[in-house]
């Protein structure tokens, strides 16, 4: 091999080693957390009293949560009057609201129907079908 060659050959292996390590230093940086803010978004922790007929069970979740009685929804309801996906909980710059997914029998907030989204509170009362949500907690 002649000197040029040598040298070519040298500076491609410094090129790769150069390229791994920027690939190594990559997979060490910080990953964001889930909880920081996504733009104006930003997951909220919700704990809901959830009554089905005449069963109460609590639940946490975190936004966005669809509500539904598909099995991918994070608030399942068995309730045959609820539709596959029903509604969701969603956050936005730290406010809670309440969105209906075009259920079929509508989505009521303290038992007034509603359209689109709609903030929520501590408190208020969601009923999909015959099923009805209790906010008892937000954030925390």
């Amino acid at each position: 091999m002649t000197e040029l060659q040598d040298a070519w050959i040298r500076l491609d292996t410094l090129g790769i080693t150069g390229a791994l390590a920027l690939v190594a230093a990559a997979g060490f940086m910080r990953r964001p957390d889930a909880r920081e803010p996504i733009g104006d978004l930003t997951p909220i922790s919700v704990r809901l009293a959830i009554f089905e007929g005449s069963e109460r069970r609590e639940l946490r979740v975190l936004t966005p949560a669809v509500i539904g009685r598909a099995g991918n929804c994070h608030v399942q309801l068995q309730d045959g009057d609820v539709s596959r996906r029903h509604a969701r909980l969603e956050a936005e710059e730290g406010v809670l609201y309440l969105r209906d997914l075009r259920s079929a029998n509508g989505t009521f907030l303290n038992g007034e129907a509603f359209e689109g989204a709609i903030e929520l509170r501590a408190g208020d009362e969601i009923d999909c079908g015959a099923t009805r949500l209790e906010i008892e907690e937000i954030g925390a």
